[in-house]
C-alpha cells in the first residue's frame, strides 16, 4: 500500500497528476483512492468552503491553520486510514506539506506549532512520497487566472507565493528520501514521462 501526495502552487496541475496516476494504477488492478486537502468528506469540505471563499470574515492565520488540522484530523480518520487499512493507494491533493509551505513559510506561523499539530493529528502518518510540480508563482497564477474566478488563496500577491514555493523547495531537500521535484513548466508529455517513471518505480518495489 501507498500514500503519495501532490504539492504545489497554484495552477501547477495537481489535478491533471492526481488522474494520471489514479488511471496508471488502476490499469494495473491497483485499488486508488482519490482525495484531497482541505476536503475530503463532508465535514472536511465545509470547512474548505470557509478556507477558500473569498468572501464574508477571513480567518486570522491561527484560524486558518486551526481549520487546516481540524480538517486533516477528520479527513485521516474517515478516508486515508481505512483506505490504507484495506490495502489500498491513496493519492492526497497537498497534505500536510502544504501546510508548512503556506501557513509556515508563506504566513509566518511557527515551524514548531506546525510540527507539534501535525504530531497530535497524524501520528505517525506519513506520505510515502510526495511529488512536488514546481514551477514559477506567476506562471502558476497566470493559469489559474485562466481557470476562472479566484479563491482567497489565488488572490494572494506574487510575495506570497514566492515565499510558498520556498518553503515547499525547502521541504523537498530536507526530505529527499520522500519528495521527487518535476518541472511543472514542461508541457503535459513531458510531466507525465515523468510521473510513468513514478509509477513503474512503485509497481517494481
Amino acid at each position: 500500500m501507498r500514500f503519495i501526495t501532490i504539492e504545489g502552487g497554484e495552477g501547477a496541475g495537481k489535478s491533471t497528476a492526481q488522474q494520471y496516476l489514479a488511471q496508471r494504477l488502476r490499469s494495473e488492478g491497483q485499488a486508488v483512492t482519490l482525495t484531497r486537502e482541505p476536503g475530503g468528506t463532508p465535514l472536511a469540505e465545509a470547512l474548505r468552503q470557509v478556507l477558500l471563499s473569498p468572501d464574508g470574515e477571513a480567518p486570522v492565520e491561527m484560524t486558518e491553520l486551526l481549520l487546516m488540522f481540524a480538517a486533516r484530523a477528520q479527513h485521516i480518520a474517515t478516508v486515508i486510514n481505512p483506505a490504507l487499512e484495506k490495502g489500498e493507494w491513496v493519492i492526497c491533493d497537498r497534505f500536510t506539506d502544504a501546510t508548512y509551505a503556506y501557513q509556515g513559510a508563506a504566513r509566518g506561523l511557527s515551524v514548531d506549532l506546525i510540527m507539534q499539530l501535525e504530531n497530535i493529528v497524524q501520528g505517525d502518518l506519513q506520505p510515502h512520497q510526495v511529488i512536488l510540480l514546481d514551477l514559477p508563482p506567476e506562471v502558476g497564477l497566470e493559469r489559474a487566472r485562466a481557470r476562472g474566478e479566484l479563491d482567497r488563496f489565488e488572490r494572494e500577491s506574487i510575495a506570497f507565493y514566492e515565499r510558498v514555493r520556498g518553503g515547499y523547495l525547502g521541504r523537498a531537500r530536507d526530505f529527499p528520501h520522500r519528495y521527487t521535484v518535476i518541472d511543472a513548466t514542461q508541457d503535459l508529455h513531458g510531466v507525465e514521462a515523468e510521473l510513468e517513471n513514478l509509477v513503474q518505480e512503485w509497481l517494481s518495489s
